[in-house]
């Protein structure tokens, strides 16, 4: 893969009050008869009927590489806007779009720019006049991206979170003392519409103008690394938005063939958008290129790649696998300037893959170290249901059951883990799996029963406890309950903000408090997050009286986990292999010394659990 030049590839400033435009157009060339011009008008004058945008034409070469070229240079300098109270030229944002004059499609308007650096409002590119570059904080540089196997994660979506850029980051204090380490952000790319969670992208380059302007998000990100938090944006490279100029431009010109779009792999989405085919040139290099912007722009610590099945086309394929090696080898080899990478054991950078197919073997046969998977979530739901043999399929995936733990591939070891979680974006909150209250009748606004939020315990403490890296769903902590359908644009089309006010009940009040407790115990216990899983998988003893439990385990130390499911207390016989003093974690009672063979009865509450660690002499 390629680094595109982006150098030359959108607005960019060259001197004070001059910027340089510029885009490929793969296959729309000068000699055919085509004229490309350039609309900008000041944002403060978008709106008013008097003030229309200036036009100005690019010129047009040939690229070795991609083909068609266009550019034009614009001198603010020497440009005036007469028409009324024009605000042109002067410092501030200015929006744009391009218009393609051709001799079959006639004037095609509203043409985004793919390489822009900022948006605004709908179908609008934009670049600031005077744009000053971000100062980065002397902490960020030292700061360093956790370790894959000590990652937790919190899935946020910045509208529904906080608001905004501004919003979110008053929320980080809140975050870092809930205990998390890595934020996973939904689609902060420029998307058509206000209320939307951003999988089908317009732009890539830059963070949509409704959440802020990208000092808004190089700032929030900056001030996540001071609070001990790293940053993951969600890709969305598989498919694009009907609107994206590589699909919107060719289709309106009516040509059969595309010079970016088409399909690759699976063509999910192709109801709403537009597959992106791989084996373009183009495409490979801009996605590539899109990431490295990120990286070295932003200073984000790393992708949650959205639908990969999308681009999936095998360990040697030119698609997904390919672009998660490139990113890895460009950081690799960049960790100079790119130091929050940089350990002894290998680069930290996270790349998380969608692939809900077949998890297992995108962690086998890519450079992805971290992949979502559902089977866990599945096993959780069936649990709650009450399926027969539910809980010993819960206890089987809370283990990773069938997952790597790492691979050596071209002398390096790369750490690999399953994500594990009961709720996600995807999905209703897992407490409407114990009952939902109706709101007008109307399947959008139902809720899961908070009154039932005590039975989210036993799988809050299964999960936390669980080999890989756990994930919270914004608002899990503290029991939001939104319930989400299946399908329809009321999943995406509807805007759930967080109900902060939860955390102040008694619901939220307890269910934050074993929250920190369990994060607290993930972060000291490092069994917890490297050790083995065992699950203790006795149908007579535990299974049939709806107990799970397990153990985590290292040479230094043993923590014993026990759920229950059930709404009854539960006392059960234990043999303990390792002698010692057990301490109970969550509330400090019930702790006991036992020797080596020996058995104990152990009492674990309804619907709660219990964990007892065992610290051999010597150590923490």
């Amino acid at each position: 893969m390629k680094h595109l030049p982006l150098n030359r590839l959108g607005p960019r400033k060259s001197e004070p009050g001059v910027v340089d435009f510029g885009i490929f157009l793969p296959w729309i060339s000068a000699l055919a008869g085509n004229r490309l011009f350039v609309k900008i008008i000041h944002e403060r004058d978008q709106f008013i009927q008097s003030i229309q945008p200036l036009a100005f034409e690019l010129q047009h070469k040939t690229d070795t590489n991609y083909g068609d070229f266009w550019w034009a240079k614009v001198d603010f300098h020497t440009i005036h806007d007469f028409q009324g109270n024009s605000h042109f030229g002067l410092p501030g944002r200015h929006v744009y779009r391009f218009e393609l004059h051709n001799p079959n499609a006639g004037v095609l308007d509203w043409i985004i720019d793919p390489f822009s650096r900022e948006y605004a409002t709908g179908k609008l590119s934009a670049f600031t006049l005077g744009y000053a570059p971000y100062i980065w904080s002397e902490a960020e540089q030292i700061w360093k991206t956790p370790a894959l196997p000590d990652l937790i994660l919190y899935e946020l979506n910045l509208a529904e979170f906080g608001g905004s850029l501004e919003g979110a980051i008053d929320r980080l204090d809140y975050l870092a003392d809930l205990g998390v380490n890595a934020l996973s952000l939904l689609p902060v790319n420029n998307v058509s519409l206000d209320v939307d969670w951003g999988y089908l992208p317009l732009g890539y380059f830059g963070v949509d103008e409704r959440f802020g302007r990208r000092d808004d998000f190089q700032r929030f990100v900056d001030a996540a690394h001071q609070h001990g938090l790293a940053v993951i944006i969600d890709a969305v490279y598989g498919h694009t938005g009907l609107d994206f100029p590589y699909a919107d431009l060719y289709r309106r010109l009516g040509y059969k063939e595309n010079p970016f779009m088409g399909p690759f792999a699976k063509d999910y989405f192709s109801d709403l958008g537009v597959s992106t085919d791989f084996n373009r040139a183009l495409t490979r290099d801009f996605f590539y290129s899109v990431n490295l912007h990120w990286l070295n722009t932003y200073h984000i610590d790393g992708f949650r790649y959205d639908c990969v099945p999308n681009y999936w086309d095998g360990a040697l394929g030119v698609g997904y696998a390919n672009l998660v090696f490139n990113t890895h080898d460009y950081v690799k080899n960049s960790l100079a300037s790119l130091s929050r990478f940089g350990t002894p054991e290998g680069s930290r950078l996270i790349q998380i893959a969608e692939q809900l197919e077949a998890p297992e073997q995108i962690l086998e046969q890519s450079y992805s170290n971290a992949a979502w998977q559902n089977a866990s979530f599945g096993a959780a739901t069936t649990c709650a249901r009450g399926a027969p043999g539910a809980i010993e399929s819960l206890g089987h995936r809370l283990g990773a059951l069938g997952y790597i733990e790492q691979t050596t591939q071209n002398g390096e070891v790369l750490a690999k883990r399953p994500l594990q979680y009961i709720e996600n974006h995807d999905h209703s909150r897992f407490v409407c799996e114990f009952g939902l209250n109706q709101r007008d009748g109307n399947p959008l606004f139902a809720e899961g029963d908070r009154a039932q939020w005590y039975r989210l315990q036993p799988y809050l403490i299964a999960f936390l406890a669980a080999k890989g890296i756990p994930l919270l769903w914004q608002g899990q902590e503290f029991g939001e309950n939104y319930f989400l359908p299946e399908a329809g644009l009321g999943r995406v089309l509807l805007l759930r903000p967080l109900r902060w006010d939860y955390f102040y009940d008694p619901a939220g009040r307890s269910l934050v408090k074993l929250t920190r407790s369990l994060l607290s115990l993930r972060k000291n216990c490092a069994e917890w997050r490297r050790g083995s899983h065992y699950f203790h998988n006795d149908y007579e003893r535990y299974l049939s009286r709806g107990i799970l439990l397990f153990q985590r385990e290292n040479s230094d130390a043993i923590s014993l986990i026990a759920v229950n499911f059930t709404d009854i207390e539960q006392s059960v016989a234990f043999m303990f292999t390792r002698p010692g003093n057990y301490i109970e974690q969550l509330h400090n009672q019930d702790n006991f010394v036992v020797g080596e063979g020996e058995t104990r009865w152990l009492t674990i509450p309804p619907n709660y659990g219990r964990v007892w660690r065992k610290v051999d002499s010597g150590h923490p």
